[in-house]
């Protein structure tokens, strides 16, 4: 198989628990793109805490942001593709409103949240932009909304259940996330390749989290992180090392250069 593109996760994949890119990472991805092929980010953050550790590797491909609803170019941040979720507003905020829960709506002008934690300080301090709004959303003035967060701190299976007849769901151990339908990293990647004139069977995938399962089923190799989960780990062709080890360093050292360095002869 000739490798061309890689798309590779964040959280839990790319970045260590403290936020940082290691040393062997960061040296594994410069060796990857110096072959030629291409390296893009696919994540569920958005756009301004993204761009600074694209940046730091030094990367001018698109950027997949917020699951797959947004795409912004690397040099101007411009979205180049987004797509908006419509729910019903109303049933939305009777369902959370009064629930002891966190709610983060991601929208085209930037973040609406019903409180503020650690998370959203972070990303504040990285992306240097704070939220538009923090209290009662429904009191909050938003519109063209790219994806809703809900956080229960559990599992909450029968509540986002709820939500499927208007949105693709992502459940997570601690909550849910709702984008519009058909609408994930995978169809993002799929916007991308295509645009690139690459073919799926030439491309990995490598995450951790439920909202990676959809590119790993279908790029040509798809990698989970040894941290994923078992259902995570099912989908993937392979399983390399844990975040805190260098789980990506260790995948492409031991696959990806070696393949390309046989197809380069």
């Amino acid at each position: 198989m000739n490798v061309r593109a890689i798309f590779i996760d964040m959280d839990g994949t790319l970045l260590k628990a403290s936020n940082s890119i290691s040393r062997r990472n960061m040296e594994a991805i410069y060796k990857l793109n110096n072959q030629g092929v291409k390296i893009f980010l696919a994540t569920g953050r958005h756009y301004e805490v993204t761009t600074p550790y694209h940046k730091e590797i030094g990367l001018r491909t698109p950027m997949i942001c917020l699951n797959g609803a947004a795409i912004h170019d690397a040099e101007t941040g411009r979205v180049m593709q987004m797509k908006t979720v419509q729910l019903n507003e109303e049933r939305f905020h009777q369902l959370t409103a009064e629930s002891p829960c966190n709610v983060l709506i991601h929208t085209a002008n930037g973040l609406y949240c019903k409180q503020t934690n650690e998370e959203i300080d972070y990303w504040t301090k990285v992306g240097k932009i704070p939220p538009r709004y923090i209290g009662d959303l429904r009191q909050a003035n938003y519109q063209d909304v790219l994806k809703y967060s809900v956080r229960t701190d559990a599992p909450s299976p029968q509540i986002s259940a709820l939500f499927k007849n208007e949105a693709e769901v992502i459940d997570w151990n601690d909550g849910f996330e709702l984008l519009a339908p058909n609408v994930s990293k995978w169809s993002a990647i799929q916007s991308l390749i295509t645009e690139y004139k690459i073919s799926p069977n030439e491309v990995v995938a490598i995450g951790d989290g439920p909202n990676d399962i959809e590119m790993l089923c279908h790029v040509g190799i798809g990698v989970a992180m040894g941290n994923a989960s078992e259902k995570v780990k099912a989908a993937a062709d392979y399983v390399t090392g844990h975040h805190e080890n260098d789980g990506l360093a260790e995948f492409i050292e031991r696959n990806l250069l070696k393949l390309n360095e046989l197809y380069a002869i």
